[in-house]
């Protein structure tokens, strides 16, 4: 059976960034390190008064059709994520491929167009989608290009306003592809939840501590329906595990409970026993509540042991790199975490081709998605071809009275002129509103 699986990937961020500990952290009265250490993020990523979900969904598109010589015959379906569309009805992928029409002879008239929406989940939901249509036969040796675009505001004093960001992930998905392959196995945890949401509102209204607990619950069962089908896991059986990261404090929660399950009932725990114990089993204990006390107490003493430290250091951090430099990407926020991983294996010039990566996706709402990934021989040609510290270089530093300016910009609810801090250069731009309230963009050299 051909192998389906991501082929190119191409990354845009925001063009502007806000220093958390430097600079908003002082203005908020806190220690720069509940920034920096706590939350995880150094800067946050935020749009240009001329960019938006589509100026970077369509240029980190182009610049993926550029690199791998496509021309719009080539893509036979151009599927959008996002949780920060500005229209119910017409979809962001007809936007982007209405600028991509703008710079390349063709069009896309005969690709299927759509938008996902399930929170931070729908961009691996567009994955699935293109890899099915593949496996399918439809495609006609088409390829289908999966795009993650995101502008992650929250209202201003919120808590979750330090972990904003702004940026999109183009996705070639593709036969015999380059950087990895998709198993057929997936597992699902999924429940009615009301962890974050926008009821008809451009900003998120979250119970942040339920929020945690719900992507902890979802991750877990996702994590057992995957082991359903595809066998037990262990924590030498995947070189990386790149999750959702909103923040990356939140992926160290979701790291300890993946490895106190999959190293439950092996040797490793028998190796810790000595130490720490072995794991509480509920069967142990008179009550539910004193068997979850147990488990909290198991779970701070594994989070100290060398050989914890060393698994997180080795299989978790790397995945966190880009997002503790750009923020929260929402339905990019897990691919930003691949590229992450696979970035950190080319710097250290590892045989990487062959290894699998195990990847945990979520939405809130609710709903994780686990699958793997097995890396393939052309990886390091096309990680190293992306552009990551260009963009994470060049970004303008705002002051926080010009983040104020840029928040108000982005906020749909405001009418504000803004000059804007840098200047575009070969790229799409945002140029105003159209006769029936559209947007407009136009390609500037």
């Amino acid at each position: 059976m051909t192998a389906v699986g991501i082929d190119a990937i191409e990354i845009r961020t925001g063009k502007l960034r806000l220093d958390l500990p430097g600079t908003f952290a002082p203005v908020k009265g806190e220690e720069p390190e509940k920034y920096s250490k706590g939350i995880g993020i150094e800067y946050s990523s935020l749009p240009d008064v001329y960019e938006d979900i589509v100026t970077m969904g369509a240029n980190a598109a182009k610049r993926l059709l550029d690199r791998k010589g496509l021309a719009p015959d080539d893509i036979g379906r151009i599927d959008v994520a996002t949780e920060s569309a500005f229209d119910n009805s017409k979809p962001v992928s007809t936007y982007i491929a209405g600028c991509l029409e703008q710079v390349y002879d063709g069009d896309f008239h005969h690709a299927n167009k759509g938008e996902r929406k399930f929170a931070c989940l729908s961009g691996t939901q567009c994955l699935d989608d293109a890899y099915n249509w593949i496996r399918a036969g439809r495609n006609r040796g088409r390829a289908a290009l999966v795009i993650a675009t995101d502008t992650a505001l929250y209202e201003r004093g919120d808590p979750g306003e330090a972990t904003q960001g702004a940026g999109a992930v183009a996705m070639l998905i593709d036969e015999d592809p380059d950087i990895v392959s998709l198993s057929t196995e997936q597992g699902y945890g999924s429940a009615d939840e009301t962890d974050f949401l926008k009821p008809n509102q451009q900003f998120p209204s979250v119970d942040g501590k339920r929020s945690v607990q719900v992507y902890l619950a979802r991750m877990r069962e996702a994590l057992e329906d995957y082991e359903s089908v595809a066998g037990d896991t262990h924590s030498e059986d995947f070189v990386y595990i790149p999750f959702h990261t909103p923040y990356p404090g939140m992926v160290r929660k979701a790291a300890l409970l993946g490895y106190r399950h999959i190293t439950r009932g092996t040797e490793i725990e028998e190796a810790l026993a000595d130490d720490i114990g072995m794991q509480p089993r509920e069967d142990d204990f008179a009550t539910r509540e004193d068997y979850e006390e147990a488990i909290r107490a198991y779970m701070d003493e594994l989070k100290e042991t060398r050989r914890y430290r060393e698994w997180y250091e080795q299989t978790i951090d790397p995945t966190v790199d880009i997002s503790g430099q750009v923020g929260n990407w929402y339905t990019g926020s897990v691919h930003v975490a691949r590229l992450s991983a696979l970035r950190a294996a080319a710097e250290a010039d590892r045989d990487f081709a062959g290894e699998r990566m195990l990847v945990g996706s979520y939405g809130s709402g609710a709903q994780a998605e686990i699958h793997a990934e097995t890396v393939r021989e052309g990886w390091r040609t096309e990680v190293d071809a992306v552009d990551v510290e260009p963009q994470l270089d060049e970004r303008y530093d705002l002051s926080f009275e010009e983040y104020e300016l840029v928040h108000d910009v982005h906020n749909h609810g405001k009418d504000v002129e803004v000059e804007e801090f840098t200047q575009p250069d070969a790229e799409f731009v945002f140029t105003g509103w159209g006769r029936m309230n559209e947007r407009r963009y136009d390609y500037v050299e």
